[in-house]
């Protein structure tokens, strides 16, 4: 037990100092926007959902190989705090970073930071989710491609392992 609590702090320390930023740019389109050409509220949901696909397709674990595999990630809660109005024109960057994991990498929360113009924080979406065999249609562990892929995630500044 001494030997896991010693490797995870130092997993820790290690991606903390060392593990690059995942950004994606975005394009707003017109059909993003609201009758105020605003971006509309739902379209930050789904900025989040594109960065956490594009995240994990980039490192292989695509649709397919999800299906092939009978497991898929599943969403508990998702939230939104909007800070600034995104707008037409605006160039807008999004991050993603584990803020929580359980032991087993099950169930996690990843945040992301959308930024507009580079350096104007717009929003924070936060999802609390976990993986599902899709056969079972029950909660569980990821089998260990997934598990190097959620090791190798950048991480929030308050990462935490939860029970």
């Amino acid at each position: 037990m001494v030997i896991l609590c010693i490797y995870l702090y130092a997993l820790i320390f290690y991606q903390h100092f060392f593990m690059e930023p995942y950004i994606k740019q975005l394009e707003i389109r017109w059909a993003d926007l609201d009758p105020n050409f605003h971006v509309l509220h739902s379209k930050y949901y789904d900025f989040g959902a594109y960065s956490r696909m594009s995240f994990l397709v980039e490192k292989g674990l695509t649709p397919t190989w999800m299906a092939e595999n009978h497991i898929g990630p599943i969403a508990f809660r998702e939230s939104a705090v909007f800070k600034k109005e995104i707008l037409f024109g605006d160039r807008v960057t999004v991050d993603l970073q584990l803020s929580k994991l359980n032991k087993d990498m099950s169930r996690w929360t990843i945040v992301h930071h959308l930024y507009k113009n580079e350096e104007v924080l717009a929003a924070i979406i936060t999802i609390d989710g976990a993986w599902l065999d899709i056969h079972l249609r029950k909660l569980t562990a990821p089998p260990p491609m997934i598990q190097t892929i959620f090791n190798g995630a950048p991480r929030a500044e308050d990462f935490s392992f939860t029970d």
